[in-house]
């Protein structure tokens, strides 16, 4: 005999609707249809979701403390433009906390795991060379993220370090990675350049997954500096 769910109260329903709202919103910053210095409208999201001001409200603040949008008095919202430092601190600290994962990684990580991250290596090291020859769409692009995310949180995982991993997803790190490379744009990458960390990793030598890790985090830091320097510059511009 199938038995009615009770309804949820308002509180249960609106931190759902705002969870979903923190989520779409995200995944167009992420996409690049709203971009540093994009308004970012209350109202429009709330028609665009058929949600009402509240949940919309709530993940806009919620996306304010990740800092991923910025408010300010009669200029309004806008997806937050970072300043040069703000980019390299982010750059230091997806360093410092994913060296620390390569290292862990390439002690804990057993003979089947090595084996999948470097499957999943050439996937994209594939999936890269294939934008770079013919381009991508904005579909394209964000799957090609999302599995580069992926891999990334493979090391994580492989780690065994619970608070490590919750460091890294709290900071965002790599929310704000693809975020910088949505905003830099498809970079010709070495031929084997996701491969060539997996094998440093499966060496089972910290050292050799540190240093491999390192370059690997630093590579392209110019290109992503050289595309915000004219949104920075750009500043407020009137209301939103």
């Amino acid at each position: 005999m199938l038995t009615k769910k009770k309804p949820r109260n308002q509180r249960e329903l609106n931190i759902s609707l705002s969870e979903q709202a923190y989520q779409k919103i995200l995944d167009q910053i992420l996409r690049g249809t709203l971009t540093p210095g994009a308004a970012v409208s209350r109202r429009n999201l709330a028609g665009q979701f058929g949600m009402s001001f509240i949940p919309v409200g709530a993940a806009l603040q919620r996306l304010e403390r990740d800092g991923l949008v910025e408010s300010r008095p009669r200029a309004g919202t806008r997806v937050k433009i970072p300043t040069l430092d703000e980019i390299r601190g982010r750059f230091e600290m997806r360093e410092a906390l994913e060296c620390q994962s390569a290292r862990l990684c390439a002690e804990r990580m057993t003979f089947q795991e090595q084996l999948d991250l470097k499957r999943a290596a050439e996937h994209m090291d594939t999936l890269f060379s294939r934008i770079a020859a013919n381009g991508a769409d904005e579909e394209m692009a964000f799957v090609v993220q999302q599995y580069h995310t992926e891999f990334h949180s493979k090391i994580a995982l492989y780690a065994r370090s619970q608070p490590l991993c919750a460091a890294i997803e709290s900071n965002h790190v790599l929310v704000f990675n693809w975020l910088y490379s949505t905003v830099a744009g498809t970079r010709a990458h070495p031929k084997s350049f996701h491969l060539d960390l997996a094998e440093s990793i499966c060496t089972g030598d910290p050292q050799v997954a540190e240093s491999a890790m390192r370059a690997h985090v630093r590579f392209g830091i110019d290109d992503v500096l050289q595309a915000f320097e004219p949104r920075i510059q750009s500043g407020w511009r009137g209301k939103h």
